[in-house]
């Protein structure tokens, strides 16, 4: 339950740096600063050098987690947040089992079933309802907030992807290890892209405010970090079942979080359109068995 509470902060804090910095930088420079700090505890390891030996036999895998699944996820969810609002980011974060078990078809050769089919097309009803494209009234605020969403789902696709094609790799490294060098693969590839696009992010965190800062240590520590590390050991202390079935609590603490700090409400057709997803996850969840996620991406 406190990883899935760290998990649902991730709108609140994306939102309190809004306009502070850019969404690219709200998203990798988090990223970046945990990659450093976990590289310096791997390296205080008297094994690391042979474990970055069997990354490295494991590049192309790392590099694919890394950029099709961390890169995207992040990018999609921090620039959709800013977009849309935290309330639906925490609401659509449920589309990530049901991505994850179509992915599952594709990456681990699982059977494509009525219900997965099903489910997909209920979650993405669901998309519209949170967010409806208002084809009468095209105003820039609505337009806006439906890109908002499509990139958020875009985020939880990317998430589900890492989460199913990591899945391969824990036959060779632990649970941190597949974090870590997935990081460090993201901000290889990302790291000269951050700059090209927004070659002010560093001279912008000197006018950062102290919240925004506490927000930014958020997203690196408690984010990317610790909810990681304490998801990790629910798995060993509990079926993986149990585990996956708290996942559907961050949407809850999410959507409260985003009422408490930023006043947030959601309309009556966002609400339907949370309880389809909902529904149709539990539904997945329920008779096509645990979602195939060894970990998710916060």
């Amino acid at each position: 339950m406190a990883a899935n509470l760290l998990w649902a902060g991730q709108g609140v804090a994306v939102k309190l740096m809004a306009g502070a910095l850019s969404p690219v930088a709200i998203a990798l420079l988090p990223l970046y600063l945990i990659t450093l700090l976990a590289l310096a505890l791997l390296c205080a390891q008297k094994n690391a050098a042979l474990r970055f030996r069997a990354a490295w036999r494991f590049r192309t895998e790392f590099f694919l987690a890394g950029i099709g699944g961390q890169l995207i996820a992040q990018i999609g969810m921090t620039l959709g947040i800013t977009w849309s609002s935290a309330s639906n980011g925490a609401i659509l974060s449920l589309l990530i089992p049901i991505f994850g078990a179509l992915l599952a078809v594709w990456l681990l050769r699982e059977h494509m079933s009525i219900l997965r089919v099903v489910v997909l097309m209920l979650g993405l009803a669901g998309i519209f309802l949170v967010s409806p494209p208002h084809l009468h009234a095209r105003s820039a605020h609505h337009i806006h907030e439906f890109a908002g969403n499509i990139l958020i789902a875009l985020g939880c696709f990317g998430s589900a992807f890492y989460n199913v094609y990591s899945k391969r790799l824990l036959a060779y490294f632990s649970g941190p290890e597949i974090l870590f060098f997935s990081y460090l693969s993201t901000t290889v590839f990302s790291l000269p892209a951050l700059f090209v696009f927004d070659p002010h992010c560093l001279s912008n965190l000197t006018r950062l405010a102290p919240m925004q800062w506490a927000a930014l240590l958020y997203l690196a520590i408690f984010l990317y970090g610790l909810a990681m590390v304490f998801f990790l050991r629910a798995l060993r202390m509990v079926d993986v079942v149990i585990a996956s079935a708290s996942l559907y609590l961050t949407p809850l603490f999410g959507v409260a979080l985003a009422y408490s700090v930023l006043k947030e409400r959601l309309a009556p057709q966002a609400v339907l359109g949370s309880a389809i997803i909902l529904f149709a996850t539990l539904i997945l969840f329920r008779f096509d068995g645990p979602p195939n996620v060894p970990e998710p991406v916060g």
